[in-house]
């Protein structure tokens, strides 16, 4: 628990620079932005798909608090956006209050007791190859979704648990038009989709072929799981048939003599942790510690920046990306090499979050050179030297921030790692495959990985679900994303927009995307910064050009007013009353 103190604000204000470009809003959604009034009689909800973020205002508009709206989103997202999120998942909630009282809630997956280091490994030592992996038992982690859901309910929650699952039942019984995304995503994730015959069921028809934009999906056994949840409480989840009967279906697929079972769910807690807040200028920014890496990446790509003017460079200088690349290439080697479960190996939070140790870090940022190289600096607070995974590239997620009338906000985050997880179903939903977020290799160059797999371990994230505070003390902007590892990139992108280039939340999160985690530049599709490479060139740099899995959501308070935020490559919206 962190409570915001106005004190730690006493110091000089600072200018923020007006911004003279607007982002490219050719594909924004019609309703991107909430009713702009000056309180809002219910509240307002920011999610990536419109279904979803109905579900959180009706229960709004019951009287339900950002807590409770925020579990009927992640829930309704498991009916609408399979692909992405949902209870065979889990996730982080950060939730302040009126007050400023900060806390945040760890709701990862866990791996079974039997996961040893060599999980991955097969009878020669070499690590399965990762779609074999992936769509195996051995990348299923126990489901945090549902624990976490209970526990921020029990702490922070108004209605009842059972009214939660209204929205999100209905959507399952009684249809969803499927939305041009999720058609691409049965396209282009086929094999996990359809993995098995009841995902194919669900999603394609009798010939193979993926359902249609538009057509009408329904998902009865899903609203079966719901009620059943619902009526006999979270507990049932992981404990009785339910719970032996899934840990039984993931062992099956594990090739392995042991692999997950009933205990291994009964066990699950979802876990209340300290946030991790540092100061990026006025303003206190505060994530989710480990077994996320959001916040301390999101922290040391700020603060390695505070030397730099970046407002008044603003949006349409090369040095204003240059600096943004090279500050991602020092916070994401520290990235690889400390962050881990903090419940399993020593993570120098304090350490790499310490603004001495930033500004060096800093300072070996030049404004007209790229660093020749960059390793992982040598922050206090560390027990040994550990070594660089190789962990896959991860993908999926989905963000969704709420502000209710009392002043709650809530921002979560929520995941099943790539695109229809694991491909296995279950109850309507699809398992994770959070376990191949570890490192595949236990050892590399000699030295033990962090993020290795055992038992009962998280798996290291990237998920950033955000709180930023002004030097008033009162909230600022509750933003996240979704992405894999490219979430702690949009997060401090969309921030500097908004608190040195005084962008709307909107706009910033429009702003194209440049991610730089190590070596290589990568720029987005169709990006404007694209007639900027020659420019990046000069100064060093080896520039990539792809589409990239750009998804945030926000909620603000700019001007007494709450305004919402969606990524115009989404679908999704902000709706407010």
């Amino acid at each position: 628990m962190h409570k915001i103190r106005k004190a730690l604000f006493l110091f000089a204000p600072f200018a923020l620079a007006a911004c003279a470009i607007t982002p490219p809003v050719a594909n924004r959604p019609a309703v991107a932005e909430a009713s702009r009034a000056p309180a809002p009689a219910v509240g307002i909800v920011s999610a990536a798909d419109p279904r979803a973020a109905e579900a959180g205002m009706a229960i709004l508009r019951q009287g339900g608090n950002a807590t409770d709206a925020a579990i009927a989103v992640m829930l309704a997202l498991t009916v609408v956006e399979p692909q992405s999120s949902g209870i065979g998942g889990g996730g982080f909630y950060l939730h302040t209050d009126a007050a400023g009282v900060v806390t945040t809630l760890d709701g990862r997956e866990t791996a079974p007791a039997a996961a040893t280091p060599s999980w991955f490994l097969d009878e020669n030592g070499a690590p399965h190859p990762f779609p074999q992996a992936v769509l195996s038992g051995l990348s299923i982690g126990v489901p945090g979704n549902v624990a976490l859901a209970a526990e921020a309910h029990a702490r922070n929650g108004h209605l009842t648990w059972a009214s939660l699952f209204a929205p999100a039942i209905a959507l399952a019984r009684d249809g969803w038009e499927l939305s041009p995304r999720g058609a691409e995503f049965l396209v282009n994730a086929r094999n996990r989709a359809a993995y098995q015959p009841e995902g194919q069921a669900l999603f394609y028809d009798a010939a193979g072929t993926p359902r249609a934009v538009g057509e009408r999906i329904s998902n009865p056994e899903l609203a079966a799981t719901f009620e059943r949840i619902a009526r006999e409480g979270p507990q049932s989840f992981y404990t009785g048939p339910q719970a032996a009967a899934m840990a039984a279906e993931i062992a099956a697929a594990t090739p392995h003599a042991s692999g997950m079972t009933a205990a291994d769910f009964a066990q699950y807690q979802a876990k209340w942790r300290e946030p991790v807040c540092g100061r990026y200028r006025v303003y206190l920014v505060c994530g989710m510690g480990p077994p996320s890496s959001g916040a301390t990446t999101v922290l040391a790509i700020l603060a390695q920046l505070e030397p730099f003017d970046i407002a008044s460079l603003g949006p349409d200088s090369p040095v204003s990306w240059h600096l943004f690349a090279e500050s991602q290439r020092l916070a994401y080697a520290d990235r690889e090499a400390y962050l881990a479960d903090g419940d399993f190996v020593t993570v120098p939070v304090a350490g790499l979050t310490d603004p001495a140790y930033l500004a060096s870090r800093g300072a070996l940022i030049a404004a007209d050179r790229r660093m020749a190289s960059v390793a992982a600096g040598v922050p206090s607070g560390i027990a040994a030297l550990q070594g660089d995974g190789d962990e896959p590239v991860e993908n999926g997620t989905s963000h969704f921030a709420v502000a209710d009338r009392a002043g709650n906000v809530v921002s979560y985050t929520s995941t099943i790692e790539g695109s229809f997880g694991s491909g296995h179903v279950f109850g309507g939903f699809y398992f994770n495959n959070e376990l191949t977020d570890f490192s595949l290799a236990p050892v590399v160059g000699g030295m033990p990985v962090a993020n290795r797999v055992e038992g009962g371990k998280r798996p290291r994230s990237s998920m950033a679900p955000t709180l930023v505070f002004g030097p008033d003390g009162s909230l600022r902007i509750a933003i996240g994303a979704a992405g894999g590892g490219t979430i702690p990139v949009q997060v401090a992108k969309a921030l500097i927009g908004v608190l040195d280039w005084n962008l709307t939340a909107r706009d910033a999160i429009a702003l194209p995307g440049l991610y730089a985690p190590g070596d290589t530049i990568t720029l987005e599709t169709g990006s404007p910064l694209l007639a900027m490479q020659g420019a990046f060139e000069a100064l060093g740099h080896t520039v990539t050009v792809r589409g990239m899995p750009f998804k945030a959501n926000a909620v603000e308070r700019r001007d007494g007013r709450w305004l919402g935020a969606a990524d115009p490559r989404s679908e999704g919206v902000a709706l407010g009353e």
